[in-house]
Order: C-alpha cells, then sequence, then structure tokens
C-alpha cells in the first residue's frame, strides 16, 4: 500500500510538472508571437508610411488607445487609422524601431500583455535624424487561432536630466 501511494504522488509530480512545463512553452510562444506582431508593424510602417492597413491589420475592431498627442481615449480601429493616414502623410519618417526590456504577461492562455520601452529614430526631410523614446503597453486577445491587439497606452519616455 505505501508503494502504492509513493508510486501515485510521484505520478501526480511529474503530470504536475510536465503540466507546468508546457504551460511555460505556451507562454513563451504567445509572447514570441505577439512581439513578432509589434515588430512587423515597425517594419511596415518604415516600408510604407502610408499603408496603414498593413500598420493596423492585428487591430480588433474595437481597438482602444491612450497616447502622449490627444487628452481622450481613441476608441475604434477606424478613428485611429484615421489619425495614423494623417501622421503618415507628415514629412518626418521612422527609420528605426527597437524594443527594449519587452515582458509579455499571458492570462488564461487567451490575455497577453505586453509592456516595453520603445526605442527609434525619426528623420526629417533634410536628412536630420532624432531619437524617439516611449513607455508603452500594448493588450492582445486571442479571438480564435487570432491574436488581436485591444488597447494601447503610448506614454512619453522624456530623456533623463543631464
Amino acid at each position: 500500500m505505501r508503494k502504492l501511494m509513493l508510486a501515485l504522488i510521484a505520478s501526480a509530480c511529474c503530470s504536475a510538472f510536465a503540466l507546468n512545463v508546457s504551460a511555460q512553452q505556451a507562454d513563451q510562444a504567445t509572447a514570441d508571437a505577439v512581439i513578432a506582431m509589434v515588430k512587423a508593424q515597425w517594419a511596415a510602417e518604415i516600408k510604407d508610411p502610408t499603408n496603414i492597413a498593413e500598420q493596423m491589420k492585428d487591430a480588433s475592431d474595437d481597438y482602444t488607445e491612450f497616447n502622449g498627442d490627444y487628452a481622450t481615449r481613441l476608441d475604434g480601429k477606424g478613428m485611429n487609422s484615421r489619425l495614423a493616414e494623417a501622421t503618415g502623410k507628415a514629412t518626418g519618417k521612422t527609420v528605426a524601431a527597437e524594443m527594449a526590456n519587452p515582458k509579455v504577461q499571458v492570462y488564461n492562455g487567451n490575455v497577453a500583455i505586453l509592456t516595453y520601452n520603445y526605442v527609434g529614430m525619426t528623420q526629417d526631410k533634410d536628412g536630420k535624424t532624432e531619437p524617439s523614446r516611449a513607455k508603452s503597453t500594448r493588450v492582445y486577445v486571442k479571438k480564435g487561432d487570432k491574436w488581436l491587439l485591444v488597447h494601447a497606452n503610448f506614454a512619453s519616455d522624456p530623456a533623463p536630466k543631464q
């Protein structure tokens, strides 16, 4: 009886360990997918700042956003796309975009929160470059088999005072 109990306990521990490893692997796959989506969005912006459809392809129709340019929440993929189209006509363009300190938190396998520091370079019409920085949070929800961006918060990240 004692050997049977030990065998059952050992089996339960091994099963729990295997489930934990499996969940960690799924969470890492989600983190990799979410980060790749953001980098693809940036690459699309660098390639063609006017192709908003490509940049917003992973956003949900009910996407919302907070950012430092507006005092209110921006509601809907349509509104955000129209504002992005106007921004895409600006004389400056993004020439480099990187993600520092990314962290993805996955909940129940269908919600992922990505936080990171954005570091990039913009170039004006005369060729002068300027660094750009931001603190960012993006929230993704899995709908069916696709991850969709449902909310983002982009805040300024001023350079430290010297």
